[in-house]
């Protein structure tokens, strides 16, 4: 394993902690993907089995709304999406297109499982990063929305406050 790459996802919070010997044995079994400028890696409702993690390049999230598809963000390297299908058996939530050449790191479930029969602490310790990583993301959506919906009240309620 480069220590480039060990480096990287030793920083991102679904590895955090993980044993340099857990990194090895999941990283001997992950697809390395290459994914060209402009090239679809999954629409919205595929079938969900892995997550991915960006080594290199860019990639656009986009969300449909009625008939629209719609950016929500984009992320760069050092980055993961997917990791809801190492949880839950539902399909993609979002599209995912290459903004820019990209290698991508592709975790299956599948490998995960590995991971489970060969150190079931790693494994553990790598599913409630996940289930962290998820519940960080929510919070951060629920304040999203909540900024949204009553972000212009809360203006308004603390405008009045100060003309007291």
């Amino acid at each position: 394993m480069s220590p480039e790459l060990k480096s990287l996802l030793q920083e991102m919070p679904i590895f955090g902690g993980i044993s340099e010997d857990a990194l090895v044995f999941l990283l001997e079994r992950v697809l390395i993907r290459h994914i060209p400028t402009g090239q679809c890696l999954f629409h919205e409702g595929d079938d969900a089995t892995s997550m991915f993690v960006l080594e290199r390049g860019r990639v656009a999230i986009r969300k449909r709304w009625g008939e629209e598809e719609h950016l929500l963000k984009y992320l760069e390297q050092g980055a993961c999406f997917g990791e809801m299908a190492l949880l839950d058996m539902h399909p993609r939530s979002a599209s995912v297109s290459a903004v820019e050449d990209c290698i991508l790191i592709e975790l299956s479930r599948g490998i995960l499982l590995e991971l489970y029969e060969h150190d079931l602490e790693q494994f553990t310790l790598i599913q409630m990063n996940i289930g962290r990583e998820i519940s960080r993301r929510l919070r951060l959506a629920d304040n999203q929305l909540f900024s949204a919906r009553f972000g212009r009240l809360s203006e308004e309620i603390s405008g009045n406050d100060e003309n007291r």
